[in-house]
């Protein structure tokens, strides 16, 4: 893998075993591994020494923990080493990860489990290093470009902004002055909302979702790709930081305009129709994943029409396309998170570049535009 060749890794995991999984998955996608550390304090000075691209962390390590190692890690500012966290399935080792995305890791992997084929490690795995060493050079963007910075001292300011008229967007592409002249002023009509995220999702929801009110004047469905163990553990998180109620869906529930519910990881959120209650499927991955927004939107498209939001927001891939098509067949709105705020510019890019997006903003402008569709 030519983007990979050059690219430097420290390994950092308790375990002998993984951390020989690990080095030779990367060193087989043409990464260079340049050290194993077996606890947080060896990785540091690793890191220190090596100058690393990116690191992979095991956040259950004696001494100076995963959560340790990022600490210290946030406190060198940029010239910290992006962190992708691999971690194993567990309810307690969720809220760890999901911690970990809190003090600043780039994103996480899933440990294979007994009789998981290493493939769809190897590939998730070398994907999400290579956008972390990315992101330490400025290129977030799936096919090169650069991403701009967060929001999060603007998020809370956005809950209270008033919405604009017609729709505001970041300047630069043609996409964006396309969505300029789509300018339709009857928000407030909404009664569902849709957000569709994956890598550096877990960051902007916290940004988003507490600046949302409540209620808000239509459901929210939340689709972020994470792998089972997880999302309660996000959903947990995001429940104490906002005025709606987020849950991880358990299936059977039925919208409700105080509720965010958050898809598991492992599991498709379906919406029926006509009942409009939420029903969790097992169906096998599309695309390689389980969660798939695009299943959730074109259901909540079929079962409101115009009376639905769809936001995307940063992400790898280009989930969230085809729904956001539907969407806009039956008369819906998009909106799309800006280059400048995302960490990767992947999902967004692709609903923005089809013309599908009636907003392009950035993450701070958000809440405010999505309470002003949704009539709160």
């Amino acid at each position: 893998m030519s983007s990979a060749t050059a690219t430097r890794v420290v390994v950092a995991d308790d375990s002998g075993l993984m951390r020989r999984v690990v080095t030779a998955t990367l060193e087989h996608s043409g990464f260079t591994v340049v050290g194993a550390a077996k606890d947080g304090d060896e990785a540091l000075a690793l890191c220190e020494r090596e100058r690393p691209d990116a690191m992979t962390l095991d956040l259950a390590m004696p001494g100076l923990d995963g959560i340790g190692v990022l600490r210290a890690l946030r406190r060198q500012g940029e010239r910290a080493t992006p962190v992708v966290v691999v971690s194993a399935f567990s309810p307690a080792h969720g809220a760890r990860a999901v911690d970990a995305l809190a003090e600043g890791a780039f994103d996480l992997v899933a440990k294979p489990a007994v009789g998981d084929g290493i493939e769809r490690f190897t590939n998730e795995l070398s994907d999400k290093v290579r956008l972390a060493a990315a992101s330490r050079r400025g290129r977030t963007r799936p096919h090169g470009g650069r991403a701009g910075t967060g929001a999060a001292a603007a998020a809370g300011r956005a809950a209270a902004a008033p919405a604009a008229a017609r729709p505001r967007t970041a300047a630069g592409s043609g996409a964006v002055r396309r969505a300029e002249r789509r300018v339709r002023a009857h928000a407030g009509t909404r009664r569902v909302v849709v957000i569709a995220c994956s890598t550096g999702g877990p960051k902007a929801l916290a940004e988003l979702v507490p600046a949302l009110p409540a209620p808000l004047g239509a459901g929210t469905l939340i689709v972020q790709h994470m792998p089972p163990g997880f999302t309660n553990s996000l959903a947990a998180r995001l429940d104490r930081a906002s005025n709606l109620n987020v849950r991880e869906a358990a299936g059977g529930e039925a919208l409700d305009p105080k509720v965010a519910l958050l898809a598991p990881g492992g599991a498709h959120l379906r919406l029926a129709e006509p009942s409009r209650v939420v029903s969790l499927s097992d169906a096998p991955e599309i695309g390689g994943l389980r969660p798939r927004a695009d299943l959730t939107i074109a259901d909540a498209a079929k079962a409101f029409g115009e009376r639905m939001v769809l936001v995307v927001l940063t992400g790898m891939g280009k989930d969230g396309l085809e729904g956001a098509r539907e969407v806009r067949r039956r008369g819906g709105r998009v909106l799309v998170e800006a280059e400048s705020t995302c960490t990767v510019y992947g999902m967004p890019r692709a609903v923005a570049e089809a013309d599908l997006a009636d907003e392009i903003l950035p993450l701070h402008e958000l809440p405010a535009a999505i309470a002003a569709e949704a009539g709160a």
